[in-house]
């Protein structure tokens, strides 16, 4: 999302759920981090709950309305984005959810979402000064930043974890990449995750370049924000919570990379306008939930935004 200027939260909880924020523009999920640069959010749950055997809202089918509707503002996009991981804070704990099992969901992710049905709707939109490829480059790379800066991160830090990966030389610095900075349940980032967002991405110069990274926190650390159900098809709530903020951030970067190519008059990005809707799920066997099998493993992602063949923009996980 963009152009936030400023939030005004409520003073109070109602019934377990934050009060919804006043915005100086339309844009829920994007702030300026402390050295003035645009964060572009993706909100937490609007649905405010999660709970076994939850089914997950299917959303509405219906056309987006035309101040929703995405256009092409002549930035740059992504034609085949190369994703990068740098796993921050301990992700060998024996919590059930910061594991070597958990970091093996998100690279089974990253290897087959590139030129899947889902992706490939991005592939449709047209205008653009390079064409999108509906593929994404799971490079293979990773970094290990441990809890370098500590168990509370802010926006400028996590610029800085990106920064210490490149310098140091463990990963390249690619003016064509997605560093993802994932972080285990115990971290926190203090400009409002969990309370106002689930992950956001942005850009930013290092070392002479302009390159594109994300934040993703585990979402175990705030199920009811950042996860749809409590138990999940590859049985780690927060890492297959994480995965569907992955893959709305994953699009959004790759249609929107500087958040001057792909957005709407309301601010958001694609992935925004289908936030937290799944369309048609079906149950896996230990009772969770899924709407698309990836290689070998199930996944419950949340949609994105179609350009129908037929004409309009609908919310979908494949091009009709």
């Amino acid at each position: 999302m963009k152009k936030l200027l400023k939030f005004n939260l409520c003073a109070a909880l109602l019934a377990g759920l934050l009060c919804a924020p006043v915005f100086a523009q339309e844009s829920p999920s994007t702030h300026l981090d402390e050295r003035g640069k645009e964060i572009i959010h993706h909100r937490v749950n609007d649905q405010g709950h999660a709970s076994v055997g939850y089914a997950p809202t299917v959303g509405s089918t219906s056309a987006l309305a035309s101040r929703s509707q995405l256009t092409y503002h002549k930035g740059p996009v992504f034609s085949t984005p190369s994703v990068y991981i740098i796993w921050y804070g301990s992700w060998t704990q024996t919590n059930g959810t910061d594991t070597a099992a958990g970091q093996q969901i998100i690279r089974d992710f990253f290897s087959a979402i590139g030129g899947s049905p889902y992706f490939m709707l991005n592939s449709h939109y047209v205008g653009s000064s390079n064409a999108i490829s509906g593929n994404v480059t799971w490079t293979g790379k990773e970094a290990n930043a441990a809890y370098s800066l500590g168990t509370v991160l802010s926006d400028a830090n996590i610029q800085t974890v990106v920064a210490n990966a490149i310098s140091a030389g463990t990963l390249p610095a690619d003016s064509n990449g997605l560093y993802f900075v994932l972080t285990s349940s115990d971290v926190n980032e203090s400009s409002g995750f969990c309370t106002q967002y689930c992950g956001w991405h942005t850009h930013g110069t290092i070392g002479g370049q302009n390159l594109r990274y994300a934040f993703i926190g585990n979402a175990a650390r705030c199920l009811s924000s950042c996860a749809a159900q409590t138990i999940s098809p590859n049985a780690n709530p927060g890492v297959d919570g994480m995965v569907s903020v992955l893959a709305h951030e994953l699009e959004e970067a790759t249609t929107d990379a500087d958040g001057t190519a792909w957005y709407a008059r309301s601010g958001y990005e694609n992935g925004d306008d289908c936030a937290w809707t799944f369309g048609t799920t079906y149950a896996v066997a230990n009772g969770s939930y899924a709407n698309m099998k990836l290689g070998t493993r199930d996944f419950l992602i949340q949609r994105n935004v179609d350009f129908r063949s037929t004409g309009g923009q609908y919310c979908d996980l494949a091009h009709k």
